[in-house]
């Protein structure tokens, strides 16, 4: 739908703003960052400008780094910047930081060099190195709103009292009314974390459940969305923008404003239980505004925010990246505003045990795992009918996921497994679907194994796509490497292939076998050879996938979303009632 004139002016005044604050601030790192976000299409006919004739060494690594050679342009940047005076590479040195290459930031400017300690985890050092540059306000006020102790300013107590109104549409009686504090969400971002939310409203809406999302400040104008309506509805369940005419410039008061843009919708809304997802950003808003409402929050950890930042690194960084202040720090942060909710909401008992162990409270935290839509359960298509529905080849055996394309997800191991297949004779192809910052690199390396037609990568598809490509698997792949956060944080993914009927191949971590049920072909994680073997024995063997996919299916069954909403309503009506 086409927003509204006002509605329109709001997002393009705030949009500007946005970028031309971001570009005075930090002009190189604009650059960059929106050179990363260009489409596939446009993307390589850069690359083919920037080599084309007889290339620099400048040129030849920016053309290897949007074309998603790292390794090559790690090797080129490092020639070109070593030696390289103060702020003579600006561009550079900043694709030289995001790679990781030693002493980049040195050609760039102090900004860059703040920005390489803080990519590194340190917070103080990156403070110190920001101060006298633009950058200065927005480092000290990230450290101080990841700083345990922290808090967002709220009402004086004579205005609480008339805000505390807001809770009683409700009572320990009558049905909750649940107001979520989200990140981003449908129709807008099509990711995981947007899936869970909306499967999570419509079951709690289907127990009985009043429910109403509002997504950050900002959001979705300041990821691109121009022409954003300031409120969507998707499925019945309503999604509130928060539209500010300008945003605030650091972190810490953006997340002020967001507090106080949220509070009107929360007092028209009425809920009875606030609740949020991690991370601690939006524990800090949706905290503080309870505290305002008299009602009770719960805080739903989907993962370990500092065990996802340290895999984000490449393997030999990753130690260093566990022992750094912004690692401790994130650790510090998610168990304070965990330890301050009124319940905490996991995916997995793995990571339920996880969080008891470094303090939550026990008799607060409640596990209501990833689901499926039950209709998924009476889904039957054979993959050679979808595949053809999709314009691809009937046969080969095909093996993948529908994901997104990031180092933690080990589809480089996936691919060199199919090399490893078909190697040995078996026709077997792979589907790797969605888009991330492993794109670029998982097609290069596709081309480097000789794979050629046999992988497919069709980027991001919308939800109603995304269902077809599970059902034009053989097998659906989580070849996840292993890590702090794998082992402990359970995807969504690999229950949709289940209740499709989809026999699941998964490295053997341990919340990967929860996820799962057991119900899975597991092989070791980041080895090829593993993978390769567990595709040879479904793809040589049909009676061995009809078992499994009838196995997964049986598991999948025991988590559809519509019981899981009832688990939700009833730990509401606990907190409502305490």
């Amino acid at each position: 739908m086409t927003p509204r004139p006002r509605e329109l002016a709001r997002n393009l005044v705030l949009g500007v703003s946005t970028a031309a604050g971001m570009a005075a601030e930090d002009p190189s790192l604009l650059l960059v960052q929106a050179a990363r976000r260009l489409p596939t299409r446009v993307r390589h006919g850069v690359v083919r400008l920037l080599l084309a004739g007889a290339p620099s060494p400048q040129r030849r690594a920016v053309g290897a780094w949007l074309g998603g050679h790292d390794g090559e342009a790690r090797e080129l940047l490092s020639a070109v910047l070593t030696g390289a005076r103060p702020g003579s590479h600006p561009v550079l040195a900043e694709i030289g930081v995001l790679l990781d290459v030693p002493g980049a930031h040195l050609a760039g400017s102090r900004a860059t060099a703040a920005r390489a300690a803080l990519r590194r985890g340190e917070v103080s050092r990156a403070v110190e190195l920001a101060r006298g540059t633009p950058l200065a306000a927005r480092f000290a006020s990230e450290r101080c709103a990841m700083t345990p102790g922290h808090d967002l300013r709220t009402l004086p107590a004579a205005a609480l009292s008339a805000a505390s109104t807001a809770g009683t549409a409700g009572t320990a009686a009558s049905p909750p009314r649940a107001l979520h504090v989200l990140t981003n969400s449908f129709p807008h971002t099509p990711s995981g974390y947007a899936v869970r939310s909306h499967q999570v409203l419509l079951a709690q809406r289907e127990a009985g459940v009043a429910v109403e999302a509002v997504t950050r400040v900002g959001y979705p104008i300041t990821v691109g969305k121009a022409f954003a309506r300031h409120r969507d509805v998707v499925d019945g369940v309503g999604y509130s923008r928060l539209v500010p005419w300008r945003s605030a410039r650091t972190p810490g008061a953006r997340l002020q404003q967001q507090l106080e843009e949220l509070r009107p919708l929360a007092r028209r809304y009425r809920p009875t239980v606030l609740h949020t997802t991690t991370n601690y950003t939006n524990a800090l808003v949706t905290r503080a505004l309870a505290r305002e409402l008299g009602v009770p929050w719960v805080y739903e950890a989907r993962g370990v925010l500092e065990d996802t930042w340290v895999a984000s690194f490449p393997p030999h960084l990753r130690e260093a990246a566990a022992a750094s202040e912004k690692h401790a720090l994130l650790r510090a942060r998610e168990l304070e505003v965990a330890c301050s909710a009124d319940r905490v909401v996991t995916l997995s008992e793995v990571l339920r045990e996880d969080l008891v162990a470094r303090g939550v409270p026990r008799d607060r935290t409640r596990v209501v795992p990833n689901g499926v839509d039950g209709r998924l359960l009476e889904v039957r298509e054979a993959p050679a009918a979808a595949r053809w529905a999709l314009g691809l080849p009937g046969e080969g055996f095909w093996v993948g996921t529908v994901s997104s394309l990031v180092a933690y997800e080990g589809l480089d191991t996936l691919l060199r497994a199919v090399a490893l297949a078909r190697a040995e004779g078996v026709d077997v192809r792979a589907a790797l679907v969605g888009d991330g910052v492993s794109a670029p690199g998982l097609g290069r390396l596709s081309e480097d194994l000789g794979l050629g037609e046999s992988v497919i990568m069709p980027g991001r598809v919308t939800t109603a796509q995304a269902e077809r490509w599970y059902l034009a698997l053989d097998a659906f792949a989580v070849p996840r490497v292993d890590s702090a956060v794998t082992r402990s944080v359970t995807p969504l993914k690999p229950v949709t292939a289940m209740a499709l009927g989809r026999p699941v191949i998964a490295s053997d971590l341990p919340a990967l076998r929860e996820v799962t049920g057991g119900a899975a072909l597991f092989s070791q994680a980041e080895s090829p050879e593993s993978v390769a073997q567990a595709i040879l024995r479904l793809a040589r063997n049909q009676d061995a996938r009809d078992e499994l996919a009838a196995a997964g299916r049986a598991e999948a069954a025991q988590r559809t979303w519509n019981s899981l909403g009832r688990r939700y309503r009833a730990m509401y009506e606990e907190v409502v009632s305490a």
